[in-house]
């Protein structure tokens, strides 16, 4: 294989063993880990607003891998002003006139910002390319501008840091088969979905290809093997906060005022309001 500029590319370091999805990893020994990462990540989004950082966080890979509930152990305590998820759907006829990259660039961070991609202009690459939603010209064309709209926000001092999720085959479909059967969850699949399944080997051979001409050094792509949910996410979460240089953002404590005195106000009594039945109560009976 060759990369965008037609160089042969490096081999990679031999990969490691695939995780073992029935091997369990310990719920409490998870539970402790989540939770201190997840208090790294509070410093983490304080120092990036503190410090005016603009990152950018890209979550791709197969379906049912995993990206989805990274992203929500990622977010779950930070302040959603600051950190934000995009999950753009389908275009619209005016966005499909303007250029590619176009209505991405909008949903990018300004000072102190965190947006994670619940997939992102990386589309073009994956299902459009596959799917054919998009002509070979367009693809084409995808993989020879993506480095260089990349290079042009790290160079403007965007942290730009790209996740790639991947699951075995034989888990992919034990996750398909439970998402069918579960009505709670059956909402997470699509006709798209099941035909990526149909579709595996040209999937796989579009993603190699993607990763030739966008795997630069300035912003790599990082492999998280998510046949195992728990250690994906642990993983994914120790990696972020590993390769950004953060600090612990001290801030000055809070302190709660007393509640001033009621004075001669007297308010209007509780029948006058149109309260919530009390369904909780009905379940203690």
């Amino acid at each position: 294989m060759v990369d965008s500029a037609g160089a042969p590319r490096k081999r990679s370091k031999k990969r490691a063993p695939r995780q073992d999805p029935a091997s369990k990893f310990p719920r409490r020994t998870y539970e402790r880990e989540l939770t201190r990462l997840q208090a790294e990540l509070i410093k983490l989004k304080e120092w990036v607003r503190t410090s005016g950082l603009r990152l950018v966080i890209v979550f791709e890979g197969r379906d049912a891998a995993g990206k989805g509930g990274a992203i929500k152990r990622v977010t779950q305590y930070l302040n959603p002003r600051m950190a934000r998820v995009v999950a753009l759907p389908a275009p619209t006829e005016r966005e499909r006139g303007q250029w590619y990259f176009q209505r991405y660039v909008t949903h990018l961070p300004a000072a102190g910002e965190i947006v994670l991609f619940d997939r992102s202009w990386y589309n073009r690459a994956g299902v459009e390319h596959v799917m054919g939603f998009c002509t070979p010209d367009e693809y084409r064309r995808f993989l020879h501008q993506c480095p260089i709209f990349e290079r042009l926000l790290v160079e403007d001092g965007v942290v730009l840091v790209k996740y790639w999720f991947s699951v075995s085959d034989e888990e992919q479909e034990q996750r398909f088969r439970s998402r069918l059967e579960d009505p709670m969850r059956s909402w997470k699949l699509s006709p798209i979905d099941l035909e990526s399944r149909a579709r595996w080997v040209e999937f796989s051979q579009a993603k190699d290809e993607m990763f030739v001409h966008t795997d630069i050094p300035e912003a790599p792509w990082y492999v998280v093997e998510g046949d195992n949910k728990r250690r994906a996410r642990l993983n994914c979460i120790a990696h972020l906060l590993s390769i950004i240089p953060y600090e612990d953002v001290i801030e000055p404590p809070l302190e709660l005022p007393p509640r001033p005195s009621a004075r001669k106000y007297e308010r209007p009594p509780r029948t006058l309001f149109h309260y919530v039945p009390d369904h909780a109560a009905t379940l203690l009976d």
